[in-house]
């Protein structure tokens, strides 16, 4: 097989060794292109040609830096609809998802890692009079942020253009290279955004990207003795074993891992609001998101009005073809992920949780579509309520009052984003004070994009975006004097 995708390695586009593999169409079944496959030894080629750029790179004027990054971000805004399309092609997401949160926050990352202030750059210097050994003495103090060096970057499937750009933006603002080892579901859309870089003036080896389905491809770009930092988007028992592997070498880390979030609903909530926001599980990117409000654990006082009105919402929403604009849920991104999917439900059956909704695939030709499922009765220790089901299915568990409600949000492996919704101010924000989550949304699902993200316990390690994103990539260095 030929004529497919070439990687991207020191600023050349390389025929891979392993030839070439299909990339699917979640949709329509249907071949999209053909992607590289690298093999191990073209992986750690990548990571050494990011090595040699990485000095005269991060010797670079952050001006000249970050005029790169703003000419990325306008190559991406003049090609947004054939990379919307691309995009959609796939991943499956719909029209409108791809065009504004995929293709559309990627421009957005890039312009915002283009514009860095000042003071997110330093700390500002320091003046002490504490001198060795007890004696008096006036020191200065500075602390300068440094590029961590060489970076690989490991991408999730549900958003290659805004996951991989959060992760390159920030760290080429800093000085850093990188290599980025996008998901095999979906990887061509990132050699889109390598090609941005290439044309808006990216030097050779700043930006390399290596893709394959052979696990030995992601190994070799984490094991690389050039790679001094791994930020990886995906599941936690992957990000388990990639922790692992750095520990080894005392590797910097930035893991965004699984979430299971938990949206608590009390019995004076905007049941509307509510409603809404944790339909969004049903909609965006069909559940495959680790922010989503999966597990709703309801007040009694409002479980069954909520579980009426969540199956109703459910029931009203389009599945189906993601390039129809009318269309809601997409499919889910392969044959086995639905299996995968259709297995929980049919474990949450079995666990005794009643399917108000779903629970079956919808009546279409092909693609791997699932339909919006919708599982109450449930108890916070079925396996339906711990594990991340990634698919377009929602948990409900009832509690009694605060306190039960706080404990069972918090008895979980994960804490990524949780969520409360009361009208009641006061409480919304003492509980969310309360839990075990990197996030809580307080009648809300949205997210400020300069607010850290990243989790607690198994949902991961470090914390992004905005000037946290910055923080991320970079290592902070102090320089003493005597005064």
């Amino acid at each position: 097989m030929s004529g497919g995708q070439r990687l991207f390695v020191g600023g050349a586009w390389t025929e891979p060794d392993g030839g070439y593999y299909e990339v699917t169409d979640p949709a329509t079944e249907e071949c999209v292109g053909l992607a590289p496959e690298a093999s191990p030894d073209q992986v750690r080629g990548a990571c050494a040609a990011a090595r040699e750029a990485f000095g005269p790179w991060s010797r670079t004027p952050p001006e000249e830096r970050a005029a790169v990054l703003g000419r990325a971000a306008e190559v991406i805004r003049a090609h947004a609809e054939p990379y919307t399309t691309l995009a959609r092609a796939e991943t499956g997401a719909t029209t409108g998802t791809a065009r504004g949160m995929q293709v559309g926050v990627a421009a957005a990352r890039f312009r915002r890692y283009a514009r860095v202030e000042p003071a997110e750059w330093a700390i500002p210097p320091q003046v002490n009079e504490a001198g060795p050994m007890g004696r008096a003495a006036v020191m200065g103090a500075l602390a300068v942020r440094q590029p961590v060096g060489v970076v690989t970057c490991v991408t999730s499937y549900n958003n290659p253009w805004a996951n991989a750009a959060g992760k390159v933006a920030p760290a080429l603002a800093m000085g850093n290279t990188v290599v980025v080892k996008p998901a095999p579901q979906d990887p061509l859309s990132v050699y889109r955004m390598a090609e941005a870089l290439e044309s808006a003036g990216a030097p050779p080896g700043v930006v390399n990207v290596v893709s394959g389905r052979s696990v030995a491809v992601g190994e070799a770009a984490v094991d690389s003795p050039d790679v001094d930092m791994v930020s990886f988007t995906g599941s936690t028992a992957v990000g388990r074993r990639i922790a692992e592997a750095c520990g080894r070498d005392m590797k910097r880390q930035l893991m965004e891992l699984g979430g299971k979030g938990a949206a608590l609903v009390f019995d004076d909530a905007d049941l509307p609001s509510a409603v809404a926001g944790i339909g969004t599980t049903f909609s965006f990117y069909s559940g495959q998101i680790c922010t989503a409000p999966t597990r709703v654990l309801a007040q009694r006082g409002v479980y069954d009005r909520l579980v009426t009105q969540l199956a109703a919402y459910a029931g009203r929403l389009k599945v189906g073809d993601p390039s129809d604009r009318t269309t809601v849920v997409g499919p889910v991104i392969s044959s086995p992920h639905r299996d995968r999917v259709e297995s929980y439900v049919e474990l949450g059956r079995k666990e005794g949780a009643v399917v108000v909704t779903g629970g079956e695939r919808p009546p279409l030709d092909r693609g791997f579509y699932v339909t919006p499922t919708l599982l109450a009765d449930c108890t916070n220790d079925m396996r339906v309520a711990r594990e991340e089901i990634f698919g377009p299915v929602v948990t409900v568990v009832p509690f009694d009052d605060e306190e039960e409600g706080i404990a069972l949000a918090n008895d979980s492996d994960y804490g990524l984003i949780d969520y409360v919704w009361s009208t009641d101010v006061a409480r919304a924000f003492r509980v969310a004070r309360r839990l075990r989550a990197g996030g809580v949304g307080v009648n809300t699902v949205a997210r400020n994009m300069e607010a850290p993200f990243g989790g607690f316990k198994k949902s991961g390690v470090g914390r992004d975006v905005g000037s946290y994103a910055l923080h991320a990539y970079s290592e902070i260095q102090s320089i003493v004097w005597p005064g």
